[in-house]
């Protein structure tokens, strides 16, 4: 598969993302390592994850351990493999998804995250989502002196807007590897943190590249200029949806959740797929 480069690391351009694994609705343990095997056999070799990959309210960092499982089971070589979480999002048993930036919470999130993994030092941390309770520069403070420590072999954020990359990249000394944020056909406001990331050099992540399950399904209806570039090509609108975004920018890395093999399997052969300059200006219109 085609590599790309998050900090001085090579990683497969397309990556996995572990969150259907874990939440409401998840396929049994089973079926979730089936899924990781099938993607680093396909060459995969970044896996996103984050400790608020669970159910509401009960066992805390499910995906982390999943992914250590799968990647203990797998049988080959793992040394090669990127696993990237991140800290300071929450589920609690009550209420919405909620926030804790403090630096001690996310030294001690991430701390957890490495055992979860079974590691020493975690490949990639990014710090989950602004706690509007905490000082930004505080909570990246935290992943600094993560970085600093070696708790962490390399620092990004997730959900940020310019502002708070380029203050997260003077904190961290210049040494912000990546962003990971929203951003699909359906989800287009992260453009401008987009052309940031590629001006930086730093690795954007797409999460939820294709829009989530209903964006997914959409990208044969609603997006109907997906749909005509795929049957161009005879590939599926899932793939050329990804295509599109790994031709938007070099940095761009897009991480489609799955829980099922042939679901990533399908996604992968996105890294192969050659769009015309004229198929990528169609649909980013």
């Amino acid at each position: 598969m085609k590599q790309r480069t998050i900090g001085d690391v090579q990683v497969s351009s397309i990556g996995l993302g572990g969150m259907p694994m874990s939440i409401e609705g998840r396929p049994d343990r089973e079926r979730s390592i089936a899924t990781i095997h099938a993607a680093l056999d396909a060459g995969v070799t970044l896996i996103d994850t984050a400790d608020s990959y669970h159910l509401v309210g009960v066992d805390v960092g499910h995906n982390e351990s999943l992914i250590a499982e799968a990647l203990a089971s797998w049988g080959s070589d793992t040394s090669g493999i990127l696993v990237a979480t991140k800290g300071g999002h929450l589920r609690p048993t009550a209420g919405p998804w909620a926030q804790d930036g403090h630096p001690e919470y996310l030294k001690d999130a991430a701390k957890a995250s490495a055992k979860r993994l079974g590691v020493e030092s975690i490949g990639l941390y990014q710090f989950h989502r602004p706690d509007p309770e905490v000082d930004y520069a505080d909570s990246v403070g935290a992943i600094r002196d993560l970085l600093d420590d070696g708790t962490i072999r390399m620092a990004g954020i997730s959900n940020a807007d310019p502002d708070q990359i380029r203050l997260a990249s003077d904190i961290l000394g210049g040494r912000l590897v990546s962003v990971q944020n929203q951003f699909s056909p359906k989800f287009r406001s992260s453009e401008p943190e987009l052309r940031l990331c590629a001006e930086l050099g730093i690795a954007f992540l797409p999460w939820s590249p294709l829009g989530g399950i209903s964006g997914a399904k959409e990208l044969g209806g609603k997006w109907a200029h997906f749909q005509d570039v795929a049957d161009a090509h005879g590939v599926s609108p899932q793939q050329v949806c990804l295509a599109w975004e790994l031709a938007l920018a070099p940095v761009v890395i897009p991480i489609p959740g799955a829980s099922r093999p042939e679901s990533i399997l399908d996604s992968v052969k996105a890294a192969e797929l050659q769009l015309t300059d004229d198929e990528v200006e169609r649909l980013s219109r």
